[in-house]
């Protein structure tokens, strides 16, 4: 059992850690996702890359791959509910910290890089239980729509996810071990977002969708209006 356990964390690292962002932007485009805006290789920074298609693509196999650990983990352990949980966020864990995306930093030290895990955090809850996906991408969607941050997008995935889980466990008597999947993945969510936190307590965080084209189009027309006044007063 013990050898099972390690098999499962292991492959769950290394599936976690397969960088699809890089490979997919690299394939379409020519790029290193590395060297683009965050330098995040998610489904996020590869959009911005490399456009809507090849971010969806990138957060479809992102998710896929964390939900394939908690299959992996049910087949080789099928009595430890824990390791549905531990496989996911591992997997989780080398998505941020890939040991495929290892580089030498100018201090000399090493560090890997990634993303910042909603993706494989979303797919690992679908793993878990399939009917999760009905419930956090449509939301999820709402708040990035009406919010416009994908950060706090992210974040509000683990909330919804722990949740979910929680009246699963008390309604419909579903495993409370899920329910650590939601307030663990919060947490390696919440780590990983650390800069993009303080951007958005300082006011600096990016927007996207709706409300960044509304940004853009602000001033656009505020200058319009000044460019009318001059000339009706002229």
């Amino acid at each position: 059992m013990a050898i099972r356990i390690l098999l499962i964390l292991v492959t769950s690292y290394i599936l976690g850690s397969i960088p699809f962002g890089l490979i997919l932007v690299k394939l379409s485009t020519g790029k290193d996702l590395r060297q683009i805006e965050s330098g995040r290789t998610g489904g996020t920074n590869a959009g911005r890359a490399a456009g809507f298609w090849i971010g969806f693509l990138t957060a479809f196999f992102d998710g896929l791959k964390a939900a394939l650990t908690v299959w992996i983990a049910r087949a080789l352990t099928p009595n430890l509910i824990w390791m549905e949980v531990f496989a996911p966020l591992v997997a989780v864990i080398g998505h941020n910290y890939s040991v495929f995306l290892m580089e030498r930093s100018t201090e000399g030290t090493f560090r890997l890089r990634g993303g910042a895990g909603g993706a494989p955090f979303v797919g690992g809850a679908f793993g878990i239980w399939p009917p999760s996906l009905a419930i956090l991408v449509p939301i999820g969607a709402l708040i990035l729509y009406f919010v416009g941050y994908a950060s706090v997008t992210t974040m509000s995935t683990a909330l919804i996810t722990t949740i979910v889980f929680t009246v699963r466990t008390l309604w419909f008597d579903a495993p409370w071990q899920y329910i650590a999947y939601g307030i663990l993945g919060e947490m390696l969510l919440i780590w990983a977002l650390r800069p993009n936190i303080h951007r958005l307590l300082s006011g600096n965080e990016r927007l996207v969708g709706r409300r960044a084209k509304q940004l853009r189009q602000t001033p656009t027309s505020s200058s319009h209006s000044s460019s009318s006044s001059v000339s009706s007063s002229s």
